[in-house]
C-alpha cells in the first residue's frame, strides 16, 4: 500500500479515536445520566423526558437555521483558500448568526407554548414547562455556532475535550436536580445541560485567534445569505430527522403508553452507545476533509470508501456484541422492568449496521451542495420512518418500530447508493464489499440465535462470534496504520496480542 492511503487511514483513525473516544466518554456520562433518571422516574417518566427531550431537539432544531452543518462547510472552505478576510467574514457573519437566530426561535416556542404542549401532552398544563423549554433552543443555538467554528477549523482535539466536559458537567447538574425535583425537574435539567454544553463551547471557541480586519455590513449580509440559504436546507433535513423522532416518540405514548416511549428511548439509546462516536468521528473531520474534494471525483469517492472500511472495521464487532447481550445491557443501564426495551434494540442494531455503510454516501451530497437532493433525500426518509413506524407498531405492537427503523436505512442504503453514483460515479471498492460480506451475516446468525436459543445459548454464540470477530477487526486495522505512527503503549499492546501491522 502507498503511503498516501496509508496517510488517509491513519487521519480517519486518529480523528476516530479523539472524538471517538471523546463521544463514548461522552454517552458513558449518558448513560449514567440514563441510569439514574431510569431508577428514579420508571418506565413512564423516562418516556415522559423522551417527549420533552424531543421537543428541545425540535426547537433548537429550528431555532439553529442549519447554521452548524453549512457553517462547517463555509468555514472549511474559507480556510481552504488562505484569505485571511473571507475567513475572517466568516466566523463574524456565523456568530452573529447564530445569537440572532436562537433569539428568534425561543421567541417562537414562548408563543406557541399552549399549542405544543397540547399536540404533546393532550392538556395545556405543560405550557410553562414547554415555554421554558425555550431558552434551551437559545443556548443550544448559540453554542452550535461556536461548535461549527471550532469544526470548522478543525480543531478535533479542542472539539474531543469539549464533548467530555459538556457531557460531564450536565450529567452531574442532571442527577442531582431529578433526585430533589423528580418529574418536575425534567425541564430544569435540559436547561442545565443547554447551558454547560454553552459553557464549554464558549471556552474553546474564544482559543481562536481569528485576524482582526474591518468587514462591512453589505459583506456580512452576503455572506449570510450564502449560510442561511444552505443552512435552511440543512434545518428542513435536520428538522425531518428530529421532527421523526418526535412523532415516533408521541405515537408510541398515545398507542401504547408512555412506559412504551421509554423503552423505546431506553433501547435507542443503549443502541448508540458503541454507534454513536463512529458516526461522530465521521462528521466532525471526514466532512470537512470530504469537502475540499468534492469536486475531485476519485479522491472524493477513495475517501468515502476508507470511511466505510474503517467504519465497518470499528462498529462490526460493537453490534455483535450488543446483539448478543441485549437484555444484560438493558437491565444493566436501567433496571429490570425495561425489559421489553431488548427486543427492540436487536433490530437497531441491525439498522445500525446499515447505517454506518450509509452514513459516508451521505457526506457526498453535503460535501457537493446538492441541496435539492439533500432535502428530499432527508425529507423522504424520515417522513417514511415515521410511516413505517405507525404501521409496525399497529402489526408489531413495540417490536414494530425497531423493525421500522431496520427497513428504513435497508431502503435508504439503495436510495442513497444510487444518488451518490450519479452524483461522483461512486462505486464499493473490493476492500468494502469484502468487509459488508463478513459482517453481515456473523451480525445475522447472531441474530437469529437471539430467537432460536435461550438468553444464556444466544449470549455464548454471541461471544463465540464477536471476540474473533474483534481480533480480526483490530488486526486490520493495525494493518491501515504504520505502526511507528501510534504511541509507544499502543505499539507494546499490538505486540502482546500479536497483531504486528506495517512500519
Amino acid at each position: 500500500m502507498s503511503e498516501a492511503p496509508k496517510k488517509s487511514y491513519g487521519q480517519i483513525l486518529k480523528s476516530s479515536a479523539l472524538i471517538g473516544g471523546s463521544t463514548a466518554i461522552s454517552v458513558g456520562f449518558s448513560m449514567v445520566r440514563a441510569k439514574a433518571m431510569a431508577l428514579l422516574l420508571g418506565p413512564s417518566g423516562y418516556g415522559l423526558f423522551a417527549i420533552y427531550n424531543s421537543i428541545s431537539d425540535l426547537a433548537r432544531t429550528i431555532a439553529g437555521l442549519g447554521i452548524k452543518s453549512s457553517g462547517v462547510r463555509q468555514i472549511a472552505e474559507a480556510v481552504g483558500s488562505g484569505d485571511n478576510r473571507k475567513v475572517a467574514c466568516t466566523v463574524t457573519t456565523l456568530r452573529r448568526v447564530a445569537l440572532y437566530s436562537g433569539a428568534v426561535g425561543a421567541l417562537l416556542l414562548v408563543l406557541l407554548c399552549k399549542p405544543v404542549s397540547k399536540f404533546s401532552f393532550e392538556t395545556y398544563e405543560e405550557a410553562g414547562a414547554v415555554a421554558l423549554m425555550a431558552s434551551v433552543a437559545f443556548f443550544m443555538d448559540v453554542s452550535e455556532g461556536q461548535t461549527a467554528l471550532i469544526q470548522g477549523m478543525r480543531r478535533i482535539g479542542d472539539l474531543a475535550r469539549m464533548n467530555v466536559l459538556g457531557a460531564l458537567f450536565g450529567t452531574i447538574s442532571t442527577i442531582a436536580i431529578i433526585y430533589y425535583f423528580g418529574k418536575r425537574g425534567l425541564v430544569p435539567s435540559l436547561v442545565c445541560v443547554a447551558v454547560m454544553t454553552l459553557i464549554t463551547s464558549w471556552w474553546y471557541a474564544r482559543k481562536i485567534k481569528v485576524e482582526h480586519v474591518p468587514v462591512s455590513t453589505s459583506e456580512v449580509l452576503q455572506e449570510a445569505s450564502g449560510l442561511v440559504k444552505l443552512g435552511l436546507v440543512f434545518m428542513v433535513s435536520a428538522l425531518a430527522a428530529v421532527g421523526a423522532a418526535y412523532f415516533v416518540r408521541i405515537i408510541l405514548s398515545r398507542e401504547l403508553g408512555h412506559a412504551a416511549a421509554g423503552y423505546y428511548q431506553a433501547a435507542w439509546a443503549v443502541g448508540a452507545v458503541y454507534i454513536s462516536f463512529i458516526l461522530q468521528a465521521m462528521g466532525a473531520d471526514f466532512y470537512p476533509r470530504l469537502t475540499a474534494v468534492a469536486n475531485r471525483h476519485e479522491e472524493c469517492n477513495q475517501l468515502v470508501n476508507e470511511q466505510a472500511e474503517v467504519g465497518l472495521l470499528m462498529a462490526g464487532p460493537g453490534i455483535l456484541g450488543t446483539l448478543s447481550f441485549a437484555p444484560l445491557a438493558i437491565t444493566i443501564f436501567y433496571r429490570p422492568d425495561f425489559a421489553p426495551a431488548a427486543e427492540v434494540l436487536r433490530w437497531l442494531c441491525l439498522g445500525m449496521l446499515v447505517r454506518v455503510v450509509t452514513w459516508p454516501m451521505g457526506f457526498i451530497v453535503l460535501a457537493k451542495g446538492d441541496r435539492k437532493t439533500f432535502f428530499w433525500v432527508e425529507v423522504l426518509t424520515n417522513a417514511g420512518y415515521v410511516s413505517l413506524v405507525w404501521l409496525g407498531i399497529k402489526w408489531l405492537g413495540l417490536r414494530g418500530a425497531g423493525v421500522a427503523f431496520f427497513l428504513l436505512y435497508s431502503v435508504n442504503f439503495v436510495a442513497l447508493y444510487l444518488v451518490v453514483r450519479r452524483l461522483t460515479g461512486f462505486r464499493w471498492s473490493k476492500a468494502s464489499r469484502h468487509l459488508a460480506f463478513l459482517f453481515a451475516p456473523l451480525v445475522l446468525v447472531v441474530f437469529l440465535g437471539c430467537y432460536f436459543l435461550s438468553d444464556w445459548g444466544a449470549a455464548l454464540l454471541g461471544a463465540a462470534v464477536t471476540l474473533p470477530a474483534g481480533f480480526y477487526s483490530m488486526k486490520a486495522l493495525c494493518r491501515l496504520v504504520p505502526e511507528n505512527n501510534l504511541p509507544k503503549p499502543a505499539r507494546k499492546l499490538i505486540g502482546l496480542l500479536g497483531l504486528r501491522g506495517s512500519t
